[in-house]
């Protein structure tokens, strides 16, 4: 693999792909593997597949502080610290918030990863594909602006990205929720198989419990391993029994013969053209040397994660695009969103003492949207899921003052209570108010300006929070499940990391940045397939969703390419 760290003298290709995440490293294979000669820009270090996951193989005794931060971590990372992601099992994965600063307007946790892989390293991994009721929901209901595609025109795409990247799942032929090119699902322990069967005959399968749908191999597939259920995805897989741009798109690009990857390259602007109306590169910063150079392409895919691509887009303004880059709709960095969740119910199941799981699955349930669909109808708009899962408490927890003893010992022998949780997942809409713009107060490690975020969730999610947390009690009881609590941990955007929009595709460009093809309406030569492009986010995961468009969005350009329309 070259990493061309000096420049050819000639910095011309055929394309040009910025960020290397999940979207990224899709546009990378599909360009290359169409014969185009592809440089991938990541503002981040180089990640090497197995040898740089450097705590993947290490046991719980060799962290020095057994995956705890130290006070000059929370220090360098008071953003990342907000949860659980960032610990000393990954934490080279993350940002230093305080190189790399953004303002909150509003509260906004947002979690970020520069390196070759971006998020794909350390994402969930659940796998799901949008629906005509999706795309069509804001034509319903009037919020956002419509889609300008259906599910037919993505169907094949969804096909072609699970069948590379490897879905395990099972088959379930439920409404609204399509079935998928999957491998062999994971399997439910005792008390989530159930729980499946009482919710399915309590709601005579208007309600469904399936396995998560997730990007872990079950099988071999393409060179990769299975799954080992060890439950450490995010240090990074030496198996690749995960989808990653290491483990999958990447060795593809590569293999082409076709990319030049260039880490530690941190694109600032898009260069345009006046005369031909299209870009004809990008500005780039070396982050080691803080050289500034410019690469040259016929074509842009810009994949810097919703909210760096919307920053690279509004930072490239020029006299024909004074308020960003194709930005004549005044639609670009709005209509932020993200979902909204931590809240649900959980309790105790009974009569399974003799029954104790296998591995450590990295996966859990999933229940798929039911509400605000024909004639259940609620006093809010759209609705969500539930993710969850049963499992038995490690080991028994004693009261401390006696936790010594032959007797303590005894107990640390004996697995503890079954207990059963679902928490809910919901979509938020897509206000015009929730927005980013350019905060020219304020300089990063690299002398750029940061990004401001103005974004809250509103009175159509609080409502829907209450059926979250009331449904899953609901269900639960009907399933048999004991002492069951609801809770209700609020939720502020950015805390899901599935935040999306600001660069919306739609059918107008007076009301959309992007076409139908992920196509910038004004500046024809520059693609967006990350999550900026999301007009609605449903309440699904939605990395697959990119994936998807990413595949369709390359066939496309690469087709007009050869057609001379670019």
């Amino acid at each position: 693999m070259n990493l061309n760290l000096k420049a050819t003298s000639q910095n011309t290709y055929d394309a040009i792909v910025v960020g290397s995440g999940i979207s990224g490293g899709w546009a990378a294979k599909e360009l290359t593997e169409k014969g185009l000669k592809v440089l991938l820009l990541e503002r981040g270090r180089n990640i090497e597949h197995i040898k740089d996951y450097t705590t993947a193989m290490k046991k719980p005794w060799e962290f020095e502080h057994r995956g705890k931060l130290t006070e000059a971590q929370k220090a360098s990372h008071p953003v990342q610290m907000r949860d659980y992601p960032y610990s000393e099992f990954n934490e080279s994965f993350w940002v230093n918030d305080l190189e790399c600063p953004y303002t909150e307007v509003q509260r906004f946790d947002w979690y970020r990863g520069f390196h070759v892989g971006g998020k794909s390293l350390m994402w969930g991994r659940q796998s799901y594909r949008l629906s005509d009721l999706n795309f069509t929901d804001n034509l319903r209901d009037g919020h956002g602006t419509d889609w300008p595609i259906r599910y037919k025109d993505i169907e094949k795409w969804y096909d072609y990205v699970e069948q590379f990247a490897g879905i395990s799942g099972s088959v379930e032929n439920y409404p609204h929720f399509p079935d998928g090119k999957f491998l062999p699902p994971m399997e439910m322990n005792c008390v989530e198989k159930s729980v499946k069967k009482r919710i399915e005959e309590h709601y005579k399968k208007t309600r469904i419990m399936t396995i998560g749908r997730t990007a872990n191999l079950t099988v071999e597939h393409l060179g990769r391993g299975n799954c080992q259920y060890r439950n450490l995805c995010s240090r990074g897989c030496p198996f690749g029994a995960y989808f990653s741009t290491q483990s999958s798109t990447l060795p593809a690009a590569v293999a082409t013969g076709n990319l030049t990857l260039r880490p530690f390259s941190l694109v600032t602007e898009v260069i345009y053209d006046k005369e031909s109306q299209k870009a004809t590169g990008v500005r780039v910063i070396d982050t080691e040397t803080m050289e500034t150079m410019e690469f040259y392409a016929k074509i842009l895919f810009l994949n810097g994660s919703t909210l760096g691509t919307t920053f690279l887009l509004l930072n490239s303004t020029s006299a024909e695009h004074p308020n960003g880059l194709g930005n004549a709709s005044g639609q670009l960095g709005h209509n932020l969103m993200d979902h909204h969740f931590r809240c649900g119910a959980s309790g105790e199941a009974e009569g399974f003492e003799d029954k104790y799981v296998y591995g450590k699955r990295p996966n859990g349930i999933y229940i798929p949207r039911y509400r605000n669909i024909g004639n259940d109808k609620r006093d809010y708009v759209r609705g969500f899921g539930y993710q969850g899962g049963a499992s038995r408490s490690g080991w028994h927890k004693e009261i401390a003052e006696l936790a010594f003893g032959g007797d303590f010992k005894d107990l640390n022998t004996k697995p503890g209570r079954w207990s059963m949780g679902l928490g809910g997942f919901g979509e938020a809409l897509p206000y015009y108010e929730n927005k980013v713009y350019i905060d020219k107060t304020k300089k990063d490690k690299w002398g750029q300006y940061v990004l401001a975020i103005d974004c809250s969730f509103k009175g159509n999610e609080e409502k829907m929070r209450i059926d979250m947390m009331n449904d899953a009690a609901e269900m639960l009881e009907a399933a048999g499940i004991k002492n069951i609590s609801t809770y209700d941990n609020g939720s502020t955007p950015g805390m899901a990391i599935h935040e999306m929009g600001t660069a919306r595709m739609g059918r107008d460009p007076k009301t959309s940045v992007l076409n139908g093809w992920n196509q910038m309406h004004e500046v024809k030569n520059v693609f967006v397939t990350d999550g900026s492009c999301m007009p609605s986010i449903a309440c699904q995961n939605p990395s697959l969703t990119f994936m998807a468009l990413t595949a369709r969005a390359c066939d496309y350009a690469v087709k007009e390419l050869k057609k001379m329309n670019l």
